[in-house]
C-alpha cells in the first residue's frame, strides 16, 4: 500500500507552505496537474488519489525550484494566453495576462479585413498570435531582435497552425518596405533603477525585453518616432507600457503627430496601453 505522504493532498499542503508568495497553492496544482497528467478538479474530486514515488519525486524537484523562485511558465514550458497554448522560454518575457488588454484595444478598432499588421518584439509570438486566432483575414508579421525568440515564436504560430511571419529585426531596422495599418507592441518598459527587476518573475527572464534606459522609455521613444514611416493613412499604433508611463507615452503619441491620443487600463484598473492613429501627411 502506498505511503499516505503521497497523496495529492498531503503532496498539496507540503508544497503550499514551500512555496509560499502570492499563489503557492495554484502553483502546486499547475505543478502536479504537470507531472501527474491530472486536472486540478481532479485533485479536488479525489484528493485521496495516490501519486507514484518517481511523480512525487519529479514534483517535489520543482517544487523546490519554484521555491526558489523560478517561474511556473519555465518548469511547464508553456504558458497561456488570449487562451493560446504557447511554449515559453528563458529567451521570452513570459506573457501576462494584462497584456490581453492590448489585443482587445487593437481588436476592437476599425480596420480593414485584410488588414497588415506588425508586432514588433514578438517575444513567444502572443500578441501577433491572438490577433490571428481572432481575425483570419490579417495579413500579421512579426519580428524580434532576439533569434531565440523568432525561433520559438515560429514553433507556437507552427503547433498552432497560425499563419503568422517571424522574422528577425530589431524593431524597424531589418524590415522589408511596406506600410501597416495596425502596429503593436509590448517592448521594454522598466527603468535600469527599478527595484522591480530584483524581485519575482522577472529574475529569470531577459534583462534585455525588460530594461530600457534610465527612464524605461528608450524602446518606447524609438518606435513611436519611427511609426509614421511604417503606417498606413489612418493606420493605428498600440503599444503597451508602464503603469506610470501614460502621461510620458501620450506625449511621445502627439510629438510623432499621432491623432486620437489615448491611454487605457488594464484589469488593475491602472494604466498599461496608449493608442493613437497616423492620420498622414495629407
Amino acid at each position: 500500500m502506498s505511503e499516505p505522504s503521497l497523496t495529492c493532498d498531503a503532496l498539496l499542503r507540503r508544497a503550499t507552505v514551500a512555496i509560499a508568495g502570492e499563489s503557492p497553492r495554484l502553483d502546486a496544482e499547475l505543478l502536479l496537474c504537470f507531472v501527474t497528467g491530472l486536472s486540478r478538479t481532479g485533485f479536488r474530486a479525489w484528493p485521496e488519489r495516490q501519486v507514484t514515488a518517481s511523480e512525487a519525486r519529479r514534483f517535489e524537484a520543482l517544487v523546490h525550484q519554484r521555491a526558489c523562485g523560478h517561474p511556473v511558465a519555465h518548469l511547464l514550458g508553456e504558458q497561456e494566453f488570449w487562451s493560446l497554448p504557447l511554449k515559453v522560454n528563458a529567451s521570452t518575457l513570459i506573457p501576462r495576462p494584462d497584456t490581453e488588454c492590448l489585443v482587445e484595444a487593437a481588436l476592437g478598432l476599425s480596420l480593414p479585413p485584410s488588414a497588415r499588421v506588425l508586432d514588433l518584439g514578438t517575444g513567444t509570438g502572443a500578441i501577433a498570435l491572438a490577433l490571428a486566432s481572432e481575425r483570419p483575414g490579417w495579413q500579421v508579421l512579426a519580428c524580434d531582435a532576439v533569434a531565440a525568440a523568432v525561433e520559438l515564436a515560429t514553433v507556437n504560430a507552427g503547433r498552432l497552425g497560425l499563419p503568422v511571419a517571424v522574422v528577425w529585426s530589431h524593431w524597424f531596422e531589418s524590415l522589408p518596405p511596406g506600410r501597416f495599418d495596425l502596429i503593436v507592441s509590448n517592448p521594454p518598459y522598466i527603468a535600469s533603477s527599478d527595484h522591480h527587476l530584483g524581485e519575482g518573475d522577472v529574475r529569470f527572464e531577459p534583462a534585455t525585453a525588460l530594461i530600457a534606459g534610465d527612464d524605461g522609455l528608450d524602446d518606447i521613444r524609438t518606435i513611436v518616432t519611427a511609426s509614421p514611416e511604417w503606417l498606413s493613412d489612418n493606420g493605428w499604433l498600440v503599444i503597451e507600457h508602464g503603469y506610470d508611463q501614460g502621461e510620458a507615452v501620450r506625449d511621445l503619441f502627439l510629438q510623432a503627430g499621432l491623432a486620437a491620443v489615448e491611454t487605457r487600463k488594464d484589469y488593475g484598473q491602472c494604466d498599461r496601453l496608449t493608442l493613437g492613429q497616423w492620420p498622414g501627411r495629407g
